[in-house]
């Protein structure tokens, strides 16, 4: 694959991003006693990132289309860096929430021409496998971003974290910098409105809700899987974190299995397979009780599944709006932070109203709900290519 080590950077880049956004479900008490505020409402700090993400920067995307990727790229990683050393000086939590709005939109922006840029990088066949190495970078932010940034943030404090992440964004911007070319619709300009008018697709619009349900239902569980491991067994938080360690290492996996499976089968069968396995993982935990070894597999699994399905589903979008892929794949993404909103904000009802050990019934719903759209929604592009 040609430009390998430029993807690389890209993840590399994605990565970072990933941690920022995820770190804050790390150390949520300790931002909670050095802000003084509540748990709940600095979980309020994960919810503006993703809203942020979901509804801000694909406008932004949109409105830049003929706009050279590498300089929106560079700008949106220049603004990220920035919004990190304001998160290390913030001195209120309302600040600390505008802060996360703008860590949001510049995270979003370019997690997304990331992956856009990646895929005008390589060979067409060879997509599948470009974006599931930025979605690499994403899942590798649980794998090692979380419990590493958790452990930083236990030494010297949550804010010299965001520090440490915004000096290690300057590698990336550098080599993006020196390295990739100026990318640029040849094409003649697309309006804002000519743009968004692929959401009239009824099969785009299929394709979005089901990344809004599948992710929906992995979020309702992984955003409180520290409470629901906590009682299911009698854990300590150190051996949780390597639960969630080895966790992070399937989503990783999952997400170079999803690509490679997707390039290899096709994107509809690896989509049907990872939602698939997803419901049932759901529905094996409810039944693996205390066999903590049984439940840990079953974790991994569902792991494994859902992030083996978000490049099918990336690629999926692409080829249905190939002339400019960016706005496929802003929209996705933001459906996939709405999915993210919609599971944590659910779960926490749930965890209100009854106990953390229901998350799973209620993933499964959200898991089920987005495999028959898929089976449906793939039928019927059959049935029409086949007339």
């Amino acid at each position: 694959m040609k430009n390998n080590l430029i993807i690389y950077v890209l993840a590399l880049a994605v990565f970072l991003i990933g941690t920022v956004e995820y770190i804050i479900t790390g150390v949520i008490e300790m931002i909670a006693v050095d802000l003084g505020v509540s748990t709940s409402k600095v979980g309020l700090l994960v919810t503006v990132f993703a809203l942020a993400a979901a509804i801000v920067a694909p406008i932004l995307i949109a409105i830049t289309i003929n706009m050279d990727r590498k300089k929106l790229l560079m700008v949106s990683l220049g603004v990220f860096i920035a919004s990190n050393g304001l998160m290390f000086i913030s001195p209120s939590y309302e600040t600390a929430l505008w802060i996360r709005i703008i860590q949001g939109v510049s995270g979003g922006i370019a997690t997304v021409v990331a992956m856009a840029v990646a895929t005008r990088l390589v060979e067409k066949e060879r997509r599948g496998r470009a974006i599931g190495i930025i979605l690499m970078g994403l899942s590798s932010s649980l794998v090692l971003g979380v419990p590493i940034g958790t452990f930083f943030s236990e030494m010297f404090g949550w804010r010299v974290l965001f520090i440490l992440i915004g000096l290690l964004t300057i590698l990336p911007l550098l080599i993006v910098y020196k390295k990739v070319p100026a990318i640029k619709e040849e094409e003649e300009a697309v309006s804002l409105r000519m743009q968004l008018s692929i959401l009239k697709d009824s099969k785009i619009l299929t394709a979005l809700a089901i990344t809004l349900f599948y992710i929906g239902g992995y979020s309702t569980l992984f955003t409180y899987i520290t409470p629901y491991l906590q009682a299911i067994s009698s854990l300590s938080i150190t051996e949780i974190s390597v639960i969630l360690f080895l966790a992070g290492i399937c989503s990783f996996v999952g997400s170079k299995m999803g690509g490679q499976l997707a390039d290899a089968k096709g994107s509809k069968f690896t989509i049907c397979l990872g939602l698939l396995l997803q419901g049932i993982t759901l529905i094996l935990l409810a039944l693996s009780g205390a066999n903590l070894m049984i439940l840990i597999l079953v974790l991994m699994v569902f792991m494994l599944a859902t992030w083996s399905i978000s490049p099918a589903q990336q690629l999926y979008l692409v080829t249905l709006v190939p002339r400019n892929p960016d706005i496929a794949l802003s929209v996705n993404t933001s459906f996939i932070q709405f999915g993210f909103a919609l599971g944590s904000g659910l779960g926490g009802l749930v965890i209100s109203r009854t106990t953390v050990l229901y998350l799973n019934w209620l993933g499964l719903a959200a898991v089920s709900i987005a495999l028959l759209l898929a089976i449906l929604l793939f039928k019927k592009r059959s049935s029409s290519a086949s007339m």
